[in-house]
């Protein structure tokens, strides 16, 4: 399938490693333009390098979101000047990544305000695409209760209800709004191959409710982001995709 993808304009945070850095591959790899950062500069040239291989425009920079809003501001804004614009915008930076999912102001910070400053910045330039695309990266642990109450968790449920209310603000003018909520992912480097180590007892409990009877990897999740962020699913906007291999319990409809 021809998902649409050459030539389109993506931004996307938190891009060096784990689901962020399989969902920028995925789109280089389809012949996008692609901007990232992520908090490693190492990692982000090792990334960028990677990329370019693809053939497509590359902007890559180390950035931390510890810098604070106004930083973030001009970052994206350096991003869409850099890519000539902007179609398609995938806010990744989350609390997680940075081990700090307990923290609430940080869980505002990063997983809340990455989204909401991302579209203040960036709104303009994906309504001008004519084939707008905003995928948000929400989580299981929003959906439902998980391990325990902390930041993360409300703030992903929050993430759910502001990327379904801006699907419908944002409609009229073709730009488009869904999210991803992934299950628990391990990847090398990742926190559950940490907790495998450290708390072998959670790791093996939750590795026995995956109705898959297996971990997802970061591929599994940036496939879907792909398609949910190409013209290929274009009638899409407003919804949640779980991708947890059975994880969660609830029915969904």
């Amino acid at each position: 399938m021809d998902l649409g993808l050459k030539g389109k304009k993506v931004i996307l945070t938190g891009g060096s490693r784990g689901i962020g850095r399989a969902t920028v591959e995925l789109f280089a790899a389809e012949g996008a333009d692609v901007a990232f950062c992520s908090r490693n500069a190492d990692q982000v040239a090792e990334t960028a390098a990677a990329l370019a291989a693809h053939g497509g425009k590359v902007f890559g920079t180390a950035f931390d979101m510890e810098s604070g809003h106004d930083a973030y501001r001009a970052w994206l804004a350096q991003a869409r000047d850099a890519l000539g614009g902007c179609d398609i915008f995938v806010p990744m930076i989350s609390t997680s990544g940075a081990g700090a999912t307990g923290d609430w102001q940080k869980g505002l910070d990063y997983d809340i305000m990455g989204l909401v400053i991302g579209i203040e910045v960036l709104e303009e330039a994906l309504a001008a695409s004519g084939e707008g695309s905003v995928v948000v990266t929400a989580s299981t642990a929003g959906v439902e209760t998980f391990i325990v109450p902390q930041g993360y968790n409300a703030l992903k449920g929050a993430l759910l209800v502001h990327a379904g209310q801006l699907s419908q603000a944002l409609g009229a003018k073709g730009i488009r709004v869904n999210c991803v909520s992934p299950g628990p992912i391990r990847f090398p480097g990742g926190n559950w191959e940490a907790i495998e180590g450290l708390m072998p007892e959670l790791y093996q409990a939750t590795q026995a409710q995956f109705a898959l009877g297996r971990w997802g990897g970061p591929g599994e999740v940036a496939r879907t982001v792909v398609f949910l962020a190409s013209p290929a699913s274009s009638f899409t906007t407003g919804t949640n995709v779980v991708i947890d291999g059975g994880y969660t319990k609830r029915v969904q409809f």
